[in-house]
């Protein structure tokens, strides 16, 4: 019996040692793929060194620390007006008794779907004196640009992030907590303000945190609206041939973008009254009487400036045609839209096959290295995508230019440094809910850890892997200032036609694809409000 005993532990033992091995595998494995995706970041700091003593004359450079205060800025007013939207709509939709409160739901979110940059191109045709509203209205209506105009335009286009988020966190709020405030003679705006926000306050933030690093990043907006922020600056920069200018450009736009994260990060670190009981939950609700009729115009009116106008202008567009629409200089193909199609699938593939290591590594394995490796992948989703097509540039033209430099490989890598984060959080969410005990069982029956994984594991992650690829997708789809720098000569995406008849102000030419790319970013919202449903 003890011979069996010091058996059975003999087998145990290898068997931890042989699950160790692969786990040293899995770790080691996930940490060059991270090594890899973040490697080319590097090449702005080697950039950016051979300036030398100038680079500090340029940092301090009157030009640049203007550009830098717009920037800042812009996403300040941005972040601050998209909270005072998404959160007063959260509020609405979740605690007010208004009529409709689902379709208002649904309906204030799909802005998300849209891509800023449509939005400002849509809003700069239909303003100003000779644009269809002045003509619709008979009076003419001044342009809408500048810093003014790219604030309302992002504005509009990223409060859902903050609307959201903070519904998330009124939908988990303890409704009792808020009638003890009442009976204890708080009003309705002191026991808002003294239980009601600290307890909902890491949601705002996390929203927050999401529209400011978008506009901070934003390319196509700003640039439609002839404002000259970082990102278009660091454009034209590169445009001139002034690379290491371009790079140190880069490195302090990725400096500020840390300034935010710290920034979130010490706001939304106090939580300790958040989320602290569950008990009653959804429960408090907020008797507007006779004024819930009027409430329900303030999303009725959003929701008419972010989709409705848009919308319509496009379809103008398609039935009468735009300014410039009946030149032939530019015209449309569908193959700017297979070519949309490929990369974007290229990219989603390549992201699932990168994240599945570092996701179920993240998922089963209880260590910091784990969490490290799980959490580096996040600095590209991060990174402004004007700042990694730079990056990408000097590496492809240092390492093999005739291999790499403006070639789909090079796109695609770009799209999955982007956003594979978010196939990981979608693939890691799902591995974390197997049950153990059904993996140990298909191992009891004879079953490798690769059969058990495929037999097992695999069929019970699918639905976050086809998340993850959906989400990988839809988002390459939409990206511009990676597509407009690494894309090989010739080849031309939705993104980039519009981008060319923006360009060249023949709006009517970019109906199609607008439209394209509006449908395929709806499916976005889709498969977000499908995950809340569920």
């Amino acid at each position: 019996m003890r011979n069996r005993e010091r058996g059975g532990s003999r087998i145990q033992r290898s068997t931890r040692l042989g699950a160790g091995a692969v786990d040293s595998g899995y770790a080691a494995l996930a940490l060059a793929i991270v090594v890899t995706l973040l490697l080319p970041l590097g090449w702005l700091v080697l950039d950016a060194a051979g300036l030398g003593w100038r680079a500090l004359e340029l940092t301090l450079d009157s030009e640049t620390l203007a550009v830098l205060g717009r920037s800042v800025a812009l996403v300040t007013v941005v972040t601050g007006a998209s909270v005072l939207v998404g959160v007063p709509l959260a509020v609405l939709t979740v605690q007010a008794a208004i009529p409709f409160r689902r379709f208002w739901t649904v309906l204030v979110a799909l802005p998300l779907a849209v891509p800023s940059y449509l939005g400002a191109f849509a809003v700069i045709s239909a303003f100003g004196p000779t644009g269809p509203l002045s003509e619709a209205l008979g009076v003419p209506l001044p342009t809408v640009e500048g810093f003014a105009g790219a604030a309302v335009v992002l504005t509009l286009y990223t409060y859902p992030y903050v609307f959201l988020t903070t519904r998330a966190s009124l939908l988990s709020l303890d409704a009792s907590l808020v009638e003890a405030a009442r009976t204890l003679n708080c009003g309705r705006l002191a026991a808002f303000r003294r239980v009601t926000l600290p307890q909902i306050l890491p949601g705002v933030a996390a929203g927050a945190l999401l529209v400011a690093l978008y506009a901070l990043a934003d390319f196509g907006t700003p640039n439609f609206m002839n404002l000259e922020v970082f990102t278009q600056f660091i454009y034209s920069r590169h445009n001139a041939h002034m690379g290491g200018y371009a790079a140190l450009l880069s490195l302090q736009l990725l400096a500020v973008t840390g300034v935010v994260l710290a920034a979130e990060s010490r706001i939304g670190a106090d939580d300790s009254g958040a989320y602290a009981s569950r008990g009653n939950r959804g429960a408090a609700e907020l008797d507007l009487g006779l004024w819930r009729f009027p409430a329900m115009a303030f999303p009725a009116l959003v929701a008419v400036l972010a989709l409705v106008l848009p919308i319509g202008i496009f379809g103008l567009w398609l039935v009468r045609g735009g300014p410039g629409y009946e030149f032939a200089q530019l015209t449309f193909s569908w193959s700017y839209g297979w070519n949309s199609v490929k990369v974007s699938l290229l990219a989603a593939g390549a992201s699932i096959l990168v994240a599945l290591p570092i996701a179920i590594r993240a998922a089963t394995a209880d260590s910091r290295f784990a969490s490290l490796v799980a959490r580096a992948p996040y600095v590209g989703y991060a990174t402004p995508g004007i700042v990694l097509a730079i990056a990408l540039v000097s590496f492809s033209l240092d390492v093999a230019p005739e291999l790499l430099y403006k070639s789909i490989p090079l796109l695609v890598f770009a799209y999955v440094v982007r956003f594979m984060p978010q196939a990981i959080g979608s693939i890691r969410t799902s591995t974390m809910q197997v049950d153990g005990r059904l993996v140990e069982a298909a191992r009891t029956l004879g079953r490798s850890r690769a059969g058990a994984f495929r037999a097992v594991t695999l069929p019970l992650i699918l639905p976050g892997i086809v998340t993850g690829a959906a989400l990988v997708f839809l988002t390459s789809m939409k990206e511009l200032p990676a597509t407009l720098l690494l894309r090989p000569l010739g080849f031309d995406t939705l993104v980039t036609f519009i981008w060319r008849a923006e360009e060249a102000g023949m709006y009517g030419q970019a109906a199609i694809p607008a439209f394209v790319l509006v449908l395929v970013s709806g499916l976005s919202m889709a498969v977000l409000l499908a995950q809340e449903d569920n």
